[in-house]
């Protein structure tokens, strides 16, 4: 059986362990295994912190976090939802990991992690709604 939640909230980095703390409490829910948890949660913490400190800018604005938890195989969809500019993380080109910091340069470190670590990764705009999802087996 599939369980969906759902958590709305102001997108202020400092509503980030209220975001963690409502996906941990599913996750937790579903005995999910503590590595994996702590992986998700990195990607939570990458994904809600670009949301709040880029998509409203310089305002301020909601986002909209789902979490639907699946039987079989057993995994984790988080479903990101927010009107902020339109943004496709995804687009932009990986770093190049084997250059130096100073080399690399500025940014995009942070959703390519999310996407080595997650098993699904996808981006829509859809209605004036930016939609970002991760998914992760168990």
């Amino acid at each position: 059986m599939n369980t969906k939640h759902e958590l709305e909230i102001e997108a202020l980095v400092e509503n980030l362990q209220k975001v963690l703390a409502f996906v941990d409490e599913k996750l937790e829910e579903k005995s999910c295994p503590k590595p994996v948890q702590i992986q998700i949660d990195i990607a939570v913490e990458e994904i809600f912190v670009n949301i709040a400190s880029y998509a409203y800018h310089p305002g301020k604005g909601a986002a909209t976090i789902q979490v639907e938890v699946k039987d079989d195989p057993l995994s984790v969809e988080l479903t990101f939802i927010d009107q902020g500019k339109q943004y496709d993380p995804l687009a932009r080109q990986d770093p190049d990991i084997t250059l130096s910091a100073e080399e690399r340069g500025i940014g995009g470190l942070g959703i390519f992690m999310v996407k080595k670590s997650m098993d699904g990764v996808d981006y829509s705009y859809d209605n004036g709604r930016n939609i970002l999802r991760i998914k992760k087996n168990f």
